[in-house]
C-alpha cells in the first residue's frame, strides 16, 4: 500500500502555542528569516518551506512533539546538520521541522567496552574529538564532519573515507534510542556485541532517513587509536592500475589499509583551481591519482607503505608518489580530496551520482559511463572520484564549457538513466551512502526487489500509520 502524506495545512496559532510550550519560547522558530537555514540545503538544489522549526533539548521533548503531531496529524521532518544531498532533510510541503541539534550531549564513554553513547545532535567532529581524548578512535569520517550530526549519519547510513577498514555507520552502532511516530520511546542503547533476543530493531532505523522514527541517541563502537598513520598521494595511468595497486596494498597491509581513494585528473584540477591553498602534491600531471592511507597500532605503517609503493613501481603500476612527511602535509592531501565536491560549483551545473559497484567492476563502470554520458551530452565532463576500496564512486558530471547550467541540469533524469542502467547491469546500487530522499525516490521501485519494496511499505505502515514521519521520502 502507498501511504499518502498528510496535507500540510496551515498550523493554527493555538497548535503552534502547544508545540512552543513543549520546547520553550526560545526554541520554537517561527520567523521566516530564522527558518530559512533549515529549509534550504547547501547546494541550493532543494528549497522547502515550514511554518515552524522545533529545537527540542531532550528525548522527552521529542516524544511530546510526536504525541502532539500524531494527535493532530501534523507531518514532521527530522533534521540534523542539514548536510544531506538527496533532499531527505528538507520540508518540501510545509511540514514542521524537528531539529535535533540541541541533543548534543555525550552521555557516556566506556573504554572498557570501547563504546560511546551520544545524543543525535552531536556533531561528528566532536564525537571524533571526544573519542580521541579518551585515547580511542571513532572512525567515521566525512567531508561534512564539521557540521553533520550523529543522528543524521545513522539515519542516512553514512559511509565516508574509512569504510574500507571500519565499515559504514550501520556497522559502528551497537544500540539506538528512537522516538516513534506516536511518541513511544524505544530504549535500545545497548553496549552488547552479542544479543540474540529476537529481531534487530536497530537496523530498521539506520538508513531509514527519519521515515520510521527519530533517532535521539546512539551507542557507538570505538576502536584503539592508531599509533602510526601514513598517507601517500600516487599518480598512475588508469583505474585498472589503481585496482592492481589496491590488491598489492591489501596483501601487504591487510587491515592497516584504512583509506584508498581514486581521483580523476579533472577532479584534482578543479580542487587546485578553485580551492584555497590547494596544490597538486606531485610534480607532474597524471591521468589518475590515488590517496592511500595506512593506520597501525605499531610503528610499521611507514615501512608497509614504502613496500606497497615500491612494488607498484616495479610492476609499472605507479608512475609517481609522495608520502606525507608530517601532519600538515597529510592534511593538505586530504584537503584536496575533501574540496572536490565544492570545487565543481564554479564549473557550472553538476549532475551527481553516488553509486557503488563490485570493486573489480569500477574500471569498466567508469569507462562505460564516461562513454555513455558524453554520447548523450557531447562536451559533458565526467568527474569521477571516491572510495575505490569499497566500490563507491561519486560519479559527477559537469556541464560542457560554455553551456547553460539550467539547460544542462534539465537533463538530470536522462543522465541518471544511462548511468544507473550501467550500474544495475554490473550488480551495483544507485545509492551507496547518501540515501534516497526525494532525489532518487521515484527510481527506487524500478531498481529494488519488488518484495523488498512491499516489505518496506508494510514496515512504514506499522510504525507510522498516519504517514507523518518525513512524508514523501524514500517511498
Amino acid at each position: 500500500m502507498n501511504i499518502v502524506p498528510p496535507a500540510a495545512a496551515p498550523l493554527p496559532p493555538e497548535l503552534i502555542a502547544r508545540f512552543r510550550a513543549i520546547v520553550g519560547e526560545k526554541y520554537a522558530v517561527t520567523e521566516a528569516s530564522d527558518i530559512a537555514p533549515y529549509v534550504t540545503e547547501e547546494r541550493g538544489l532543494f528549497h522547502g518551506r515550514s511554518p515552524l522549526v522545533l529545537r527540542p533539548g531532550s528525548t522527552a521533548e521529542v516524544s511530546a512533539i510526536c504525541k502532539l503531531a500524531t494527535e493532530h496529524r501534523i507531518a514532521l521532518v527530522p533534521q540534523g546538520g542539514n548536510t544531506g544531498l538527496v533532499g531527505g532533510q528538507t520540508p518540501h510541503h510545509g511540514e514542521v521541522v524537528v531539529s535535533t541539534r540541541r541533543l548534543d550531549k555525550i552521555r557516556d564513554i566506556d573504554t572498557a567496552s570501547n563504546t560511546m553513547t551520544c545524543e543525535a545532535g552531536v556533531v561528528l567532529q566532536i564525537a571524533q574529538q571526544k573519542a580521541s581524548e579518551a585515547d580511542r578512535l571513532f572512525p567515521l569520517s566525512l567531508g561534512a564532519e564539521g557540521s553533520c550530526t550523529i543522528g543524521g549519519n545513522l539515519s542516512t547510513n553514512a559511509g565516508g573515507t574509512a569504510a574500507l577498514a571500519y565499515g559504514v555507520a550501520r556497522e559502528m552502532a551497537l544500540g539506538l534510542e528512537v522516538v516513534l511516530a506516536d511518541g513511544r520511546i524505544l530504549n535500545g542503547l545497548s553496549k552488547l556485541k552479542k544479543d540474540n533476543t529476537g529481531y534487530d530493531l536497530r537496523n530498521l532505523f539506520i538508513g531509514a532517513e527519519g521515515t520510521l522514527g527519530i533517532i535521539t541517541a546512539a551507542t557507538l563502537k570505538l576502536f584503539p587509536k592508531p599509533r602510526a598513520v601514513e598517507t601517500a598521494f600516487v599518480g598512475l595511468k588508469s583505474p585498472a592500475d589503481a585496482l592492481k595497486l589496491l590488491s598489492i596494498a591489501q596483501n601487504e597491509a591487510a587491515g592497516s589499509l584504512t583509506s584508498f581513494e581514486l581521483l580523476a585528473d579533472i577532479a584534482v584540477d578543479f580542487s587546485v583551481r578553485h580551492g584555497i591553498d590547494i596544490r597538486d602534491p606531485l610534480g607532474s600531471k597524471h591521468r589518475w591519482y590515488v590517496l592511500m592511507e595506512l593506520s597501525s597500532s605499531r610503528d610499521d605503517a611507514r615501512a608497509a607503505l614504502e613496500s606497497i609503493l615500491a612494488q607498484g613501481m616495479e610492476q609499472g603500476i605507479v608512475d609517481d608518489a609522495v608520502i606525507a612527511a608530517n601532519l600538515s602535509q597529510r592534511s593538505a592531501f586530504w584537503k584536496l580530496r575533501d574540496e572536490m565536491s565544492a570545487a565543481q560549483k564554479p564549473e557550472g551545473g553538476s549532475i551527481k551520482h553516488d553509486i557503488s559497484v563490485p570493486v573489480a567492476a569500477v574500471p569498466d563502470f567508469i569507462e562505460q559511463a564516461n562513454a555513455a554520458v558524453v554520447k548523450l551530452i557531447p562536451g559533458a565532463r565526467p568527474v569521477p572520484f571516491g572510495h575505490l576500496g569499497d566500490g563507491n564512486i561519486h560519479y559527477n558530471v559537469s556541464q560542457p564549457l560554455g553551456a547553460n547550467a539550467a539547460d544542462f541540469l534539465g537533463q538530470w533524469h536522462a543522465v541518471n538513466t544511462v548511468v544507473f542502467d550501467i550500474v544495475l547491469r554490473m550488480g551495483g546500487s544507485i545509492s551507496a551512502e547518501h540515501g534516497i530522499g526525494v532525489l532518487k525516490r521515484d527510481e527506487l521501485p524500478d531498481v529494488k526487489d519488488k518484495v523488498a519494496i512491499e516489505l518496506m511499505r508494510a514496515i512504514k505502515a506499522v510504525l507510522d500509520p498516519l504517514g507523518i514521519m518525513n512524508p514523501g521520502k524514500v517511498l
